[in-house]
C-alpha cells in the first residue's frame, strides 16, 4: 500500500453534501430568526430544524452570530453565490433607459432586497441592543447600505448626488420603512415599488433628460 499518496476525501459529491447541509443550517436559521428573533432562537433550535446535530451547525457555518451575519449576507443579493451587489443585473438596470425606466428599476430593486432582508435587519437591531459584537455588524452593515444607495442615487440620476440627499434616500429606503408600509399598512410589494419610483424622482428634483 502506498501510504505517500494518501488517499482524499474532499471529493466533489462530500463538497456538494457538505454545501447542501450548510444550505439546511442557513435556511432554518433564517425562518427561525425570522419566526423567533434572537434571543429566542438557540443553537440547539437550528440543528432541530436543520434536521442535524449541533456540532455541524458550528462546523459548517459557525456560532448564532456568524449565522444571523451569513443569513443577512445571502438575504442581501438572494444568493450564495460571489458576485457583489453592484454587479447584479439588478442594480444595472437602475442605470439603463429613460428617467421612467430607471426610477422603475429602483423600485424593483429596493423591494427586491428588502423582501428578504427587512425581517433580518429588524432581528439584528434587537440583538445588537444587548451584544457588542452584532451593534458593530449593524454599524458595519447601515455604512454598507449607504454607500449603495449612493451608488443607486448616482446611476439612477446620471449625476453626482449631495451628501443630503444620500442621507435623505438612506433614510427612505430602509429595511423599517419597507415594513411599515407592507406590514404596518398593508401595501402589496408592487405599491411600494410604485411609490419608490416616484419618490425617488422627487427627492432628487429629477426630469426626463
Amino acid at each position: 500500500m502506498n501510504r505517500t499518496n494518501p488517499r482524499r476525501y474532499d471529493s466533489p459529491l462530500r463538497q456538494e453534501m457538505a454545501g447542501r447541509t450548510r444550505d439546511a443550517v442557513l435556511a432554518a436559521a433564517t425562518r427561525l430568526f425570522v419566526q423567533r428573533g434572537w434571543s429566542g432562537t438557540s443553537m440547539r433550535d437550528v440543528a432541530a430544524e436543520a434536521g442535524c446535530a449541533i456540532e455541524t451547525v458550528y462546523s459548517s457555518v459557525g456560532n448564532k452570530r456568524a449565522l444571523l451575519k451569513v443569513a443577512l449576507d445571502i438575504a442581501v443579493v438572494g444568493d450564495d453565490d460571489p458576485v457583489p451587489l453592484l454587479d447584479r443585473a439588478e442594480f444595472r438596470a437602475i442605470g439603463q433607459g429613460g428617467l421612467a425606466e430607471r426610477a422603475a428599476a429602483t423600485g424593483r430593486f429596493t423591494a427586491w432586497i428588502f423582501r428578504r432582508t427587512a425581517h433580518l435587519d429588524r432581528v439584528l437591531a434587537h440583538g445588537a441592543s444587548n451584544d457588542a459584537e452584532l451593534a458593530e455588524l449593524l454599524a458595519k452593515n447601515h455604512a454598507d447600505h449607504r454607500d449603495s444607495v449612493e451608488a443607486l442615487a448616482t446611476a439612477l440620476a446620471r449625476r453626482p448626488v449631495t451628501a443630503t440627499e444620500i442621507d435623505g434616500l438612506t433614510a427612505v429606503l430602509s429595511n423599517e420603512v419597507y415594513l411599515r408600509l407592507t406590514e404596518g399598512s398593508g401595501w402589496s410589494d408592487q405599491h411600494y415599488e410604485t411609490w419608490v419610483a416616484e419618490t425617488v424622482v422627487r427627492l432628487l428634483d429629477l426630469s426626463e433628460e
